[in-house]
């Protein structure tokens, strides 16, 4: 009963504890070294705290790579060395999926393609475009004041009621008439909220979603365009898909500005959304005292200098449209083949363009 234990009993049973709490200072380092997120806690008030503590403490970090940097500047700048390269930001734009798509300066086919497509006619200057401006059956009370702003951003574009003309109807008009582009403005609850682009005669039919519409009497400090053919600014239209849409875009306005009107049209595409602004330059002539070369004033104060300082005011309207399809042809929507469709199954990344 009370036999004495043997000396390898006992040893075993000193290793059998020491592997235990071996076991168990390995457990404890993982607990410590796994992060605790804030996802992790249920409680609102502790998950509150521990996320303002985390990001208090990525905020003390950029703090001090920001000093880092400026000291490695400062010393890079005392010795006469070259500035140490500056971080790129990463944004969704640099950090996009990788696209067969994306044009190159050097692509010879799409320069030869660019000869023979819908558009060359009108951006040859063979053509002028004339534009026919109309709207959906069930127009709205915004819908007449968008139109009018967008008679005064196009040159030679022309209003035409709709009535209960069919659209086809409409495109046959327009190519009898000789107009090179037909621009239809769909309103919804007395909202305009879609733009549909036909070319002419041959198309191609672009559909476009509207929104984020600011007529220019709701823009403040806003300009009044004069009628000067204006300047067009296309940004960011890489893709071919892109490269058409831009084309289609530059295919309403005349190809001969006229840069004394100072009148700038952009269209600015960023992560699909495409941006518009109307813009004029106005040069501006401001007076400053006179100072040397250490800073100082200088003794003729009675001879202030004039400098010419540029800026814009904008004119408006301000709204962004998103592509919806681009279709072959002119407006069909039985037997109409459509060169793209946006589908809900195509946005599977954030980072992902096809513009």
């Amino acid at each position: 009963m009370g036999g004495k234990r043997k000396k390898s009993d006992i040893e075993g049973g000193e290793s059998s504890l020491a592997s235990k709490d071996n076991g168990d200072e390995s457990r404890n380092n993982k607990k410590t070294k796994m992060e605790v997120l804030p996802s992790m806690i249920k409680n609102k008030e502790k998950r509150s705290a521990v996320h303002a503590k985390l990001k208090h403490q990525k905020k003390l970090e950029k703090r001090k790579k920001l000093k880092a940097r400026e000291a490695a500047e400062k010393k890079a700048l005392e010795l006469g060395e070259e500035l140490p390269e500056k971080p790129v930001p990463r944004t969704i734009e640099n950090t996009r999926e990788a696209d067969e798509t994306v044009c190159k300066p050097d692509d010879e086919e799409l320069f030869a393609g660019n000869d023979a497509d819908e558009f060359s006619s009108v951006l040859s200057r063979q053509q002028t475009p004339k534009i026919l401006i109309t709207t959906s059956r069930f127009n709205s009370t915004r819908g007449p004041a968008f139109i009018s702003e967008l008679l005064s951003v196009i040159p030679n574009a022309h209003y035409y009621k709709r009535g209960t003309y069919d659209l086809k109807k409409i495109v046959e008009y327009a190519k009898k008439k000789e107009f090179t582009s037909i621009i239809v403005v769909h309103t919804n609850r007395r909202e305009p909220d879609a733009l549909l682009i036909i070319g002419v005669p041959d198309g191609p039919t672009a559909y476009f979603k509207l929104s984020n519409l600011v007529l220019r009497k709701d823009i403040k400090n806003h300009g009044t365009p004069t009628s000067h053919m204006p300047e067009l600014v296309l940004n960011n239209f890489t893709t071919r898909l892109g490269h058409r849409i831009g084309r289609l875009i530059q295919s309403l306005f005349p190809q001969d500005p006229e840069f004394r009107g100072r009148r700038v049209v952009t269209f600015h595409n960023q992560r699909d959304f495409i941006f518009f602004r109307h813009h004029r330059y106005i040069f501006e002539s401001k007076e400053s005292k006179k100072t040397d070369s250490k800073g100082k004033k200088a003794k003729d104060e009675n001879a202030p200098e004039r400098k010419i300082i540029a800026r814009l005011q904008e004119c408006g309207p301000r709204f962004t449209l998103k592509l919806r399809s681009l279709q072959h042809g002119t407006f069909d929507t039985k037997g109409g083949e459509y060169e793209w469709v946006h589908k809900p199954e195509m946005d599977t990344s954030r980072r992902r363009f096809f513009l």
